[in-house]
């Protein structure tokens, strides 16, 4: 939904008369701490390919050389990509086994446009790379969003953070601003037996903003420090937020009216290359 190649078709050809399938992408982003330091090296990878290189079917996604496949033990992720815009191969496997599953699906918009889903709020994972080499188990999230239309045309910004809870529940919490001016947020608990809790959002809190000047807030009673940026780009940020309990949130900030400002499409290319005929 980020394709600059795929705005690009749209503005010329309308949203309708351009095909998805024809700008897919597996999107993978490493990030690795080593013991005393402080900062993260990043690894990203996000080559978009045309219908040639997808194939699909119920329990099976391929693009180009990578590909996730549903089995009776889990989600199996398979790499093969290269990193941007410096190339490094990104070449191993990801393992998810997910934990109870809602199936409950919730709408992001006034018009029933965009939906969100927690598929597995508490899972594990086991990642195992060959380039680079690396091998961890942990804690697992696992959702998705779909629409019908492009995010740009209903929303300003948003702002998106999920965070183990002490209890072991999951915190999931959506704030939304649309084109309008119209607020929403989302606040739910997701509970390790599949249910959900929702509460009555908390004030907002504005936090620092990046240094693209991406503004970032969340809903909290007291304001939580910023641990770390993980991803600082033009129209988004990826952060850590560690609240006074010691718990850490991984925390997103979206501007669609910045994404589709013309200097930032220009730029988008270098992060995402275009290989739709060769694997």
């Amino acid at each position: 939904m980020f394709s600059p190649y795929y705005a690009w078709a749209r503005w010329r050809h309308g949203d309708a008369n351009v095909a998805a399938e024809q700008h897919c992408a597996l999107n993978l982003s490493l990030y690795r701490r080593a013991p005393g330091a402080t900062n993260y090296q990043r690894l990203w990878a996000m080559t978009e390919r045309g219908a040639g290189q997808l194939q699909r079917s119920a329990d099976r996604l391929a693009i180009g050389p990578s590909q996730l496949r549903w089995a009776a033990d889990g989600l199996h992720i398979d790499i093969d990509e290269w990193t941007a815009p410096w190339p490094q191969r990104l070449r191993g496997r990801i393992h998810l086994q997910p934990g109870a599953r809602p199936g409950q699906a919730f709408v992001l918009d006034g018009a029933g446009h965009h939906v969100w889903q927690a598929i597995s709020p508490l899972a594990r994972v086991a990642v195992d790379f060959a380039s680079p080499g690396l091998r961890w188990q942990g804690e697992a999230y696992l959702d998705c969003n779909h629409g019908s239309r492009p995010l740009e045309r209903d929303f300003d910004h948003w702002h998106w953070s999920r965070a183990r809870q002490p209890d072991g529940h999951c915190r999931v919490l959506y704030d939304l601003c649309a084109l309008d001016g119209q607020r929403r947020a989302v606040d739910l608990q997701l509970q390790a037996d599949g249910r959900f809790r929702a509460s009555a959002p908390e004030p907002l809190c504005t936090l620092p903003s990046t240094a693209w000047g991406i503004a970032r807030c969340t809903r909290a009673g007291a304001a939580p420090g910023i641990a770390a940026t993980l991803e600082s780009g033009p129209f988004y940020a990826r952060s850590l937020l560690a609240d006074g309990s010691g718990g850490i949130a991984v925390h997103e900030s979206l501007s669609l009216r910045r994404f589709t400002s013309p200097w930032v499409q220009a730029m988008l290319p270098f992060r995402m290359p275009r290989r739709a005929g060769a694997r």
